[in-house]
């Protein structure tokens, strides 16, 4: 299971220190890019998108899973006026600087989706970027399975009749988990493993129905392009916040990763589901 330190190593760098190369969302996730697309907006459309897929519209209550800096909560509360928006991190930077936005109906949890128990059920579940941090390099796949089966019976349980989850995660595509690169894992994402699109859907299997999975690692390549260049233009502010060794570190990063989704190596996955049990009689 994902842990506490190894979220906040990674996630509780600074604030600030992000601020120089994400968006002014703070979208740390691969942006959905069409032709043309600024940064901005290819994250304003990713954020569009996974809302769009659980019909935000019409939904009274969010369950955000890994809800970074409050992007889809913001949008949801703000854009789609949903009434009660409920966002889980492990950063507490992170969920400080959510509360620090006063918005109506967010509440934020620095708690792990494991420990969550909901008042009520929810029309709707995002999660973009979490699944990631799930499982560990030492874990099987069998569980790796095990790990994502328990996710997903949680989640069907906690959504309302006719809800949807909408996911969000990078996957092994032709690279070999044994093949993973130590930098990665150590470095960058420690204790964290990704999952394969048949773990995924075999842990789903007989929970959840899949109603709409695309695979854009092409636009996670250019993300990551796209945010290394935004750290380069403000290197010498970054390394002023952070020293030389962490911008180093992250330039590294970003540069193998978007290499990474070019070779295929990995790919980015979005994953529209359905709960089998209330797929029929639905509001949809």
């Amino acid at each position: 299971m994902e842990t506490a330190d190894a979220i906040k190593y990674h996630y509780d760098v600074g604030n600030e220190f992000y601020r120089l190369w994400l968006d002014p969302s703070l979208t740390y996730s691969c942006a959905l890019r069409e032709p043309g697309d600024t940064l901005e907006q290819a994250q304003d459309r990713k954020l569009r998108w996974h809302l769009d897929a659980v019909d935000a519209d019409e939904a009274r209550s969010l369950l955000d899973i890994g809800c970074g800096w409050g992007a889809v909560l913001e949008r949801a509360s703000l854009g789609h006026h949903v009434d009660r928006c409920v966002g889980l991190t492990l950063s507490e930077e992170q969920a400080n600087y959510i509360r620090g936005q006063s918005l109506p109906g967010v509440e934020v949890r620095t708690e792990n989706w494991i420990d969550y128990q909901p008042e009520e059920r929810v029309d709707a579940i995002v999660s973009i970027g979490a699944f990631e941090h799930f499982a560990r390099p030492t874990d099987s796949p069998a569980d790796k399975i095990a790990i994502y089966r328990e996710f997903f019976t949680r989640c069907a349980g906690w959504l309302a009749d006719g809800g949807v989850l909408s996911l969000q995660t990078i996957a092994y595509a032709n690279m070999s988990p044994s093949d993973a690169n130590a930098f990665i894992n150590n470095d960058i994402f420690p204790d964290a493993d990704l999952p394969t699109l048949v773990e995924i859907t075999s842990a789903a299997e007989g929970i959840f129905e899949i109603v709409r999975l695309r695979n854009d690692r092409a636009h996670y390549a250019w993300t990551c392009e796209e945010w290394a260049s935004r750290l380069r233009a403000q290197r010498p502010r970054a390394v002023e916040l952070v020293g030389n060794d962490v911008v180093q570190r992250y330039e590294r990063y970003l540069k193998m990763s978007a290499l990474g989704f070019r070779m295929g190596k990995i790919g980015l996955l979005r994953i529209v589901f359905r709960p089998y049990v209330r797929h029929f009689g639905s509001r949809r």
